[in-house]
């Protein structure tokens, strides 16, 4: 699988500005509102320089990273449901994402125009929030129609219907879907399936990132801070960021990054900071492939099974699975690639039931 990200949020935000410091693509970043006007998407290789070293031992050139998605789409203003704005109309683009990105505003200038003529977080937060449980309201309630007629000739839909129905009346609570769990989800893969394929909004973990125009010196306490403020749990993340500053460095070259990163005291880049939450939040790993040929990423979720991991290369090693031979990437690299892995015994064959680790390295055998 790939990751994928949405970035929502109110009009001047610093959205087009973080997208093209993620993506370097540029796209219009303008102080007017609603520049933005189609989505955005951006392909990134996910930085990992473990693929460079394994590339180094097995003498290959061909380096392959795990890639990351970033669509963004036009700001979103209170009434986007109603058809105010552009940014609604957009809003389908971002389903099929594993994760919603939303940048808030917390910083002061008069220079930039913020829609609402004042700088609140938190209104900010609840804004953008209110947007996507009223769209996933309008697929709800078109869902609920169709389903209910479907349920008079077969009795076997109302389990569907039954779900549609608690979503629908926990998101009119306010409440975001990825609150609600249906008894049926645990019980029915179909149930849980369609669940899956209604790719609500507010079922995606949401990662927040504050656009502060500051040095902030003690990060912990005021993401703590903001914690508090937005009542949320630790299901989501809370990125602090300089975004203009971000993206002054990205402009630079490899050593004058470096150098300004030390200047500023940056430990990571806003692409390091956002893949690291990502994949905490979606539960997500790499494993990794070796050979002459090329050298490869792959992203996973944890708990995957080793046929299963096969399958994200393949989806005909998955169904001809027989088994992997698997080790450590530290091992890999301590015993110099393949041949010092053998020889050390620091390979083992695994079956169908291995549950794949962060940095396995690994050869699959399948069927013909």
């Amino acid at each position: 699988m790939n990751l994928s990200l949405g970035i929502v949020g109110l009009p001047n935000v610093g959205k087009s500005t973080l997208f093209n410091t993620l993506t370097n693509i540029s796209v219009p970043a303008e102080n007017y509102l609603f520049c933005t006007i189609e989505p955005n998407i951006g392909i990134v290789p996910i930085p990992d320089t473990r693929l460079q070293t394994l590339a180094k031992i097995v003498n290959s050139k061909n380096v392959i990273a795990p890639v990351i998605k970033f669509v963004d789409i036009a700001g979103l203003v209170k009434g986007a449901h109603k058809g105010e704005g552009l940014g609604n109309q957009f809003l389908a683009n971002i389903r099929e994402t594993n994760a919603i990105v939303q940048i808030i505003r917390i910083f002061e200038s008069k220079e930039i125009l913020h829609i609402e003529n004042r700088i609140d977080p938190l209104a900010d937060k609840e804004i953008i929030e209110t947007e996507l449980i009223l769209k996933d309201l309008e697929l709800l309630d078109n869902k609920i129609l169709k389903i209910k007629n479907e349920v008079k000739r077969d009795k076997k839909n109302e389990k569907y219907y039954e779900l549609l129905l608690g979503l629908k009346e926990n998101l009119e609570k306010g409440n975001f879907g990825i609150a609600y769990r249906n008894q049926e989800e645990y019980e029915n893969d179909d149930v849980s399936k369609y669940r899956k394929e209604l790719a609500l909004l507010t079922d995606k973990p949401l990662i927040y990132i504050l656009n502060t125009d500051e040095v902030i010196f003690d990060k912990d306490k005021e993401i703590k801070k903001f914690k508090r403020l937005f009542k949320i749990n630790d299901n989501n993340k809370i990125i602090l960021l300089n975004i203009k500053q971000e993206y002054e460095i990205s402009c630079l070259n490899s050593i004058e990054k470096e150098e300004m990163k030390k200047e500023l005291g940056l430990e990571a880049s806003a692409l390091d900071n956002l893949i690291r939450d990502s994949y905490c939040i979606l539960g997500l790993m790499t494993f990794f492939t070796a050979g002459e040929k090329e050298v490869r990423g792959w992203t996973v979720e944890i708990g995957t099974r080793a046929p299963q991991a096969a399958g994200v290369i393949h989806t005909d090693f998955e169904k001809k699975f027989i088994a992997a031979e698997v080790v450590s990437y530290e091992d890999f690299v301590k015993y110099n690639g393949w041949l010092g892995v053998k020889n050390s015994g620091k390979i083992r064959a695994e079956g169908r039931g291995y549950v794949f680790k962060e940095g396995d390295v690994a050869i699959f055998k399948h069927g013909a």
